[in-house]
């Protein structure tokens, strides 16, 4: 390679990493304002730091995008903003799927969080096969016991009880519960709240 194109390609290539190393800044500040927002219970400051978060990352970080859609997509949500969150949530999965593969712990938070967008739109017949398949990669990935399957079990009995399946729901509930009790402990706030809900 001939030294001044070889100049040209170092100098390029240093400019690019120093532009992605304030692009990851930036996106990082946005990111971090946006959970904070979402902490708060200001989902509209919240969108607002997540979409400019997103914006960053695209530009220079592919491996960003998928968790920024992720929280753009709940900070909707939470807003009622439906038509607006589900193109996000299946990005995010698209993505997830592609750079994880089918079976990646990451890809079950993403279904459950897709079905948990439809469950609270009343879509429940949309909401069941995603819960249970995140349900099978949780337990497969993480073991039978591990509090993220607790969630899945909780979420899916969720959706049992708002569909009159009050035997199916009961079973699960027990479960999780049984589940949060064994890794969080009795006295945990969470076990507290879901023996309270159930």
């Amino acid at each position: 390679m001939p030294n001044k194109l070889r100049e040209v390609l170092v100098g390029f290539l240093a400019t690019f990493c120093v532009a992605a190393s304030a692009g990851e800044a930036e996106w990082k500040s946005h990111f971090d304002a946006g959970q904070a927002a979402f902490q708060r219970g200001d989902y509209r400051t919240a969108a607002a730091r997540f979409q400019s978060a997103l914006q960053e990352t695209e530009q220079f970080s592919e491996r960003n995008v998928s968790p920024t859609l992720s929280w753009l997509a709940e900070a909707l949500r939470l807003q009622g903003r439906y038509a607006e969150a589900e193109p996000l949530y299946l990005r995010a999965l698209a993505i997830d799927e592609k750079t994880l593969g089918s079976a990646h712990p990451d890809v079950a938070a993403a279904l459950n969080n897709l079905a948990l967008h439809y469950h609270r739109q009343g879509r429940y017949a949309e909401a069941e096969p995603l819960y249970r398949r995140s349900l099978a990669i949780w337990e497969k990935a993480l073991g039978a016991e591990h509090p993220d399957v607790a969630t899945a079990l909780n979420n899916l009995a969720g959706l049992y009880k708002y569909q009159s399946r009050y035997t199916e729901a009961e079973s699960l509930y027990r479960r999780s519960l049984a589940i949060l009790q064994k890794t969080l402990g009795a006295e945990h706030p969470d076990v507290a709240t879901l023996a309270r809900d159930f």
